[in-house]
């Protein structure tokens, strides 16, 4: 029989269609094409980037210019918000518009062409996440901003439109309707028991070990209780802590190693298989909360977003989370 279960920390109601259920081999993925053409991402194409704002070479030391790198962070050629200038708030009757201010930057997370996020060593997702740390700790001096957003669009079917992989960062001056309302659920519920609703999860996914996916002494890799999509998957700090730009280097060692234990189980599962991820993180302007979480979440295209689930805000999922977790914790 379906299930509808309720996100805890939004609210969200998510239907779990059992009688749809599939194995990871059922699915089907789109290839992306390969087209062995120019890309500006590669090595001795950096003059075709605007200029990077950070860059690191294979120690994770600023790179020199000129000097082999690593991790390289320039803005986006075709930026969804720009930096310059003022905001300028302001009505039209019922309406309100600012100017589209704001940053919009791309992380190249490998020198390598072919070399996924996922098949990156630690000490090389290491360098990622330390640079995903460093632009929001400098975005987040501009009194501008509100929120900076770390994702990834990895596959033709999750949005990449280039091959060579690299994630984004978007700064803006107001804060993403979804971080409102996770903030405004976990607030609710710290309100209520006087505790982080992602530690309480954290210790009953622990006891219940049921939807663990894979886990290390900072980090813990699960799938969520009302999930989306088969297969996504939350990453957790198993501490509370409410800012990711706070997170000392060797703590973001464990996350990587965790991370790419986690994204090669999801590849071992399902082969290339197209997904999102996001950063959620408290406000820039924020000095650490104690009701929220920061957390990654990774999100594989593995459905269609249709005509059910525009009008109704519902998802339909046709993997229980604790089958999807099953067979992650198998895959390696």
């Amino acid at each position: 029989m379906p299930e509808l279960r309720k996100d805890p920390v939004l609210g969200r109601w998510i239907i779990i269609s059992k009688e749809r259920r599939k194995r990871p081999t059922d699915f089907l993925i789109e290839q992306s094409a390969t087209s062995g053409g120019f890309c500006p991402l590669c090595p001795g194409n950096e003059n075709t980037t605007p200029p990077e704002v950070l860059a690191y070479d294979a120690n994770g030391h600023p790179r020199r210019d000129g000097a082999p790198w690593q991790v390289r962070v320039v803005p986006n050629k075709y930026p969804a918000l720009i930096i310059e200038g003022n905001l300028d708030k302001e009505g039209e009757g019922l309406y309100d518009r600012m100017n589209g201010i704001g940053a919009h930057e791309v992380i190249i997370e490998s020198p390598v062409h072919e070399q996924s996020f996922s098949a990156l060593p630690p000490e090389k997702m290491l360098l990622v996440l330390k640079a995903f740390k460093e632009r929001i700790n400098d975005l987040g001096r501009d009194p501008r901003f509100k929120y900076a957003m770390i994702f990834k669009n990895h596959g033709k079917a999750a949005g990449a439109s280039l091959e060579h992989s690299h994630s984004q960062l978007i700064a803006l001056p107001i804060l993403p309707r979804m971080i409102v309302s996770e903030l405004a659920g976990a607030l609710s519920y710290f309100r209520y028991k006087e505790r982080c609703i992602f530690c309480d999860i954290i210790r009953q996914e622990i006891k219940q070990d049921v939807r663990v996916v894979c886990q290390n002494e900072h980090f813990i890799t699960l799938t969520p209780f009302a999930p989306r999509t088969p297969f996504e998957m939350w990453v957790l700090p198993k501490y509370h802590s409410s800012a990711y730009c706070k997170e000392e280097d060797s703590n973001l060692f464990s996350l990587a190693q965790l991370l790419s234990e986690t994204l090669r189980r999801l590849d071992s599962c399902i082969a290339d298989v197209p997904y999102n991820f996001v950063l959620h993180n408290e406000p820039l302007q924020s000095n650490g909360l104690e009701h929220y979480h920061w957390h990654f979440e990774i999100v594989p295209k593995l459905t269609s977003i249709a005509g059910f689930e525009w009008g109704s805000g519902f998802y339909i999922n046709p993997m229980p989370p604790e089958e999807a977790a099953a067979y992650l914790r198998q895959s390696l």
